[in-house]
Parts: structure tokens; sequence; C-alpha cells
């Protein structure tokens, strides 16, 4: 886009560019949401900035009525790959305040001197200040959502000092963080305690009936669980472990999301988990005008424009759990997986509802014997294998891995092949444009649909025309398969 057209998206209050790009006014010395429904400035009043930590660092203030920290995630990010993308998604997971720019070069194979480089060039600001940004973003999360000490919340969220706090605070919201909570209190029902609540903005529309129950299929007991209507799981974050829990919101365009967490600094890396999971920062209106075109898919994307393709909270576990489940039954990977947890799995301090565990990490899975794994003998060879690549780092399923790095990597694996990679490039490296022709459930939905797919080869020359969102494509047929008939489609 350029200024002309965001200027006019600004104008129509189109919130589909909500976090795709922020409008900043000379005038006032503050910067919104696209759809801010403040009055539109003149044009050349207006500056606009692609992240939030750029209007930051050219002196603008967030909007106090629209709330421009907390709009959804750029869509940008997930879908492309090269390193200032990769680098975004690391930093959003906070790696810098966990190991600083050093560790986010290290992750991403430049030197820190080219990484800043990149992202000011591109972005108008450098790694510090995108983490910045998102360490004011935290704080305030924390200052709303709980009785914290302000001190306590300044450290857990990074800050190096109070001062500091207090200054980046005042300067990103114009509002001490005081005055936040207190306003906060006003309007939001008190939470448990030991628990952050907080919203997980997104773009309507959202399938999330047909995601949360496909969650629900795939939950390996102890470790996830359904219940009246939330998503529950443990997940083992950078400083410790924590318990997420994700309920819809009806007639609402976020997600309810509480957090039990054993460190405070994990606070900015389970939130982005939890967005990855559930797909939050697509741009469900650009994949369904680009599916709906299709002959085949049509009707499907025209019925459901707000499928999602669900991520996962953890690359190495969903890598280790397709290994575990090829060849089975989705209810029978279940069952290999609760054996699993059961056996090798970190045991929670206090266990909660039926949740007990954590999955088991790559290291552990690389020290057991083959032999005493629920699983045949080359299949915990190829389990065991894939664990000790992760352990070693020689295998890198983080947000920011490089993702065609990371498939050749596991196809040069024993056991694993192109179905079991292509799975986990979707699922834990968030690729929007992955397809597994020789997925039984896809060639058998292109049939149904009436569209011949000839097998694996049918199916991958079919696929070709629904780059790049070909992920996205693999659901609608898998959700095809599961109602045969959606609403508003052809039945064949």
């Amino acid at each position: 886009m350029d200024d002309q057209q965001r200027y006019q998206a600004a104008a129509s209050k189109d919130a589909r560019f909500d976090g795709v790009f922020f409008t900043a006014v000379l005038s006032t010395g503050i910067y919104c949401r696209p759809s801010c429904p403040a009055i539109t400035p003149k044009q050349a009043n207006v500056r606009f900035y692609s992240t939030a930590a750029a209007a930051q660092e050219a002196g603008f203030r967030a909007c106090k009525r629209c709330r421009p920290d907390a709009s959804p995630g750029s869509p940008e990010w997930n879908i492309r790959a090269d390193v200032t993308a990769r680098a975004m998604r690391l930093i959003a997971d906070g790696i810098v305040d966990r190991a600083g720019v050093g560790g986010l070069a290290s992750q991403l194979g430049y030197e820190q001197r080219q990484v800043r480089r990149l992202l000011t060039g591109e972005l108008g600001a450098g790694p510090l200040a995108l983490a910045r940004a998102q360490r004011a973003q935290t704080a305030r999360i924390l200052a709303e959502t709980t009785k914290l000490p302000m001190g306590d919340i300044a450290f857990a969220a990074g800050f190096a000092s109070i001062r500091q706090f207090n200054a980046t605070m005042l300067a990103v919201f114009d509002t001490p963080p005081t005055l936040l909570r207190e306003r906060a209190a006003r309007h939001a029902a008190p939470a448990p305690p030991g628990v952050i609540r907080l919203r997980l903005p997104y773009r309507p529309p959202i399938d999330i009936g047909r995601m949360f129950g496909f969650l629900a299929a795939r939950a390996i007991p102890g470790v996830e669980e359904v219940t009246a209507g939330a998503y529950r799981r443990t997940i083992a974050l950078p400083n410790g472990p924590g318990i997420l829990s994700l309920r819809p919101a009806p007639a609402a365009s976020f997600v309810e999301c509480d957090l039990e967490l054993d460190d405070l600094r994990d606070v900015t890396a389970a939130v982005q988990r939890c967005r990855r999971l559930l797909d939050l920062d697509a741009d469900p209106v650009a994949v369904s005008c680009c599916l709906a075109r299709d002959s085949v898919l049509g009707p499907l994307a025209r019925a459901c424009p707000g499928r999602r393709s669900p991520g996962h909270v953890d690359g190495g576990e969903v890598a280790l759990r397709a290994v575990l489940g090829q060849q089975v039954s989705v209810a029978a990977a279940r069952r290999l997986g609760a054996r699993l947890a059961a056996e090798y799995g970190k045991p929670l301090s206090a266990p909660s509802g039926s949740l007990t565990h954590l999955f088991p990490d790559a290291a552990t899975i690389a020290a057991a014997d083959p032999a005493a794994l629920p699983v045949p003998r080359s299949r915990a060879a190829a389990l065991v294998g894939l664990a000790a690549a992760l352990a070693a780092g020689d295998i890198r399923l983080h947000p920011g891995a490089d993702r065609d790095q990371a498939t050749a990597r596991l196809l040069a694996l024993p056991g694993i092949g192109p179905w079991t990679a292509s799975y986990i490039r979707m699922r834990a490296l968030s690729d929007p444009d992955t397809f597994l022709p020789s997925d039984a459930g896809a060639v058998r939905a292109l049939r149904r649909l009436g569209a011949d797919g000839g097998g694996a080869g049918g199916a991958a020359e079919a696929a070709e025309r629904w780059h790049p969102w070909r992920s996205y494509a693999l659901h609608h047929l898998w959700a095809y398969i599961e109602q045969p008939t959606p609403q508003g489609a052809t039945s064949p």
C-alpha cells in the first residue's frame, strides 16, 4: 500500500487494516489504528508507520480511545519468510528481553549490526525499540489485570529499573501505570488470585467452534482438556511452566485468555504462543477472497470465510506428536500421547483439574530407551532421533526458524517423510502455504467435491491454484470431511 491507499483506509475506518499499519497525527502527537473513530485529520498532517514501535520512536503516543497497542498483530509477519519477518516473530516471542539483540541475531544466523540495519531500514525502528514497545504492552497487561506492586511489574515486563518503567509508560501511553490500573478496575471483572486475565483480539470473522473442535479432537489427557467451551493446557515457557485457558467471547472480536504462570516474565511469550495456536493474526478476508474464486474450494470458502489454520504453542512438541501419531488414528495418537506424558512428562507442582503434566521435552525423549516407548520400534527410533536433533539444536522450530531449512533437516532424519515434515511446518512454524498432497482426508475431500484428485499427484496439482494460502485450503478440505455438507456449500 502507498500512503494514499493507507489514508483512504483510515478515512473509511476500515478495521481490516488494524495492526497492518498505524496512523500518526502531527498536530496531536498521537498514533492510532486505521479504524479509530476519532475525526479524520487532513492528509498533510498524517504519517504512516508499519509498527507501533516506529511511531513511538518518532515521538508519537498511543491513542487512549482506540488502543493501537492492543490491536491484532500484522498478518505480514506470518506470511513472509524473510529475515525481517523471522526477526519480528522472535521479538514478539520475547527473545530480546531474554537474550538481548545478540540472542536475536544468533537465532537468525546474522550479525547484530546487520539485524539492526535490516529492521531500522524497513520498519523505522531497531530491535531494541521494537522490544521496548512490546515491553510496554506487557507492563500494561500486568498493571491492568493483576494487583502486583508496580516494581514487580516493571521487572516482570523486562524493564531494567523503576525509572525506566515509569518513563516508558508515560511516553508510550501518556498515562502513569497507577492510573491505567484504576481505569481498568472500573470495567473489568476481577480474576481469581494468581490468574492474569486478558483479551486476545483478532480480525473477524473466525470459525472458533471448528478451531476448538480441532484442538479437542487432538487433546492429550493430562496435558490438555476442553471443558465448558474452554480449551486449557499446560505449557512449558522460557522461565517456567504455566497453564493457559482460552474461551470464545460471543459477539466480540477477541478470545478470552487466562494465564497462570510460575514466572511473570513469561507473559509476553505466553500471549504470543496463544495467538499462534489460534492463528489470531491472520487476515481472513484476504484468504477467503483468494480461495472463494476457485471452482473447487469457492463454495467452502464462501460458506466459512473465517477458517483459520491452527498453529501450536511449542514447535518441538507438535513435531514429536506428529511422529508419535504416524500411521494411527487421531484417537490412537491421543492415547499414545497420554502414555508418553504420564511416563516422561514433568508433573505440575499443583494439578489443575485434569491437567497434571507438561508434555515431555526433547531432551527427556532423546535420553529414553526406544524399546520402552509405547510405539513400534521403527517409530520409536524416529521419535528418539527427532528428539535428539531438537535437543542438540540441529533442528530449530522456534517462531523465527527458517522454514525451508527446518523442512530439509526434518526430511533428512530417518522415519520422517514429506507428510510429517509438511504437517510440522504448517503447525509448528505457522506456514500459511503448506499442503499435504498425500493426506488421505484431502484426497477424499477432493474426490467428493467432484475434483478427481487422482491421488497425491492430482491433489498437489489442484493445490497449485491456492497459493499462498494452501494451509487454509487444507483446513477447508478437512472441515468438509468432518461436516460433509457445510452450510452454503453445494453437496457433490
